[in-house]
């Protein structure tokens, strides 16, 4: 049946019903994340703060490089999780469907969770300890302005399915 053959009163796939929970207009995540990264490089540039140097700040490096693989890894997975459910990759969207297999059985919100270590891990590569408080900063803001909207709107479609699996599986790690 397509979107003119839909019978009156019948919700599409994905949509809520009138006056429930929705999703923002504006794609809060990559915007937050985005932001933060500016705001660090600018600031490691205007007010360079000191680093670790010698062994510690070798090993640092090398943690920072096993956390950017770690990101990719996890932004892999959790793109092709969502895809093999046929939801949706926007994050204002309704989702078609709650996916709670792959990453999204440790965290709820993996995407968001690399990019946040992407950020850590920029931290630790580059020198920039602006990156560390910048990435708390954006997680909260992005936990704030992005998910609990988002976990209202998965409470309001999939109900006690949700409630169940948000008990079960932590918002971060």
């Amino acid at each position: 049946m397509t979107d003119h053959q839909q019978k009156p009163g019948q919700q599409k796939p994905g949509q809520l019903k009138p006056g429930q929970p929705k999703s923002g207009l504006i794609p809060w995540p990559p915007l937050i994340y985005v932001a933060a990264i500016a705001i660090s490089i600018a600031l490691g540039l205007l007010y360079p703060l000191p680093w670790i140097g010698g062994l510690l700040g070798d090993i640092l490096f090398a943690a920072g490089w096993v956390a950017l693989f770690g990101v990719v890894a996890l932004w892999f997975t959790a793109i092709r999780t969502m895809i093999r459910a046929k939801t949706t990759l926007h994050p204002n969207a309704v989702p078609d469907h709650l996916v709670t297999t792959g990453p999204f059985a440790v965290s709820r919100n993996p995407i968001y969770l690399a990019n946040t270590l992407l950020m850590i891990g920029i931290a630790l590569i580059s020198g920039n300890v602006w990156f560390l408080p910048l990435a708390i900063i954006a997680a909260f803001a992005t936990q704030k302005m992005a998910i609990e909207g988002e976990e209202k709107v998965l409470a309001t479609k999939f109900g006690k399915k949700y409630r169940d699996y948000a008990k079960t599986v932590r918002r971060w790690i």
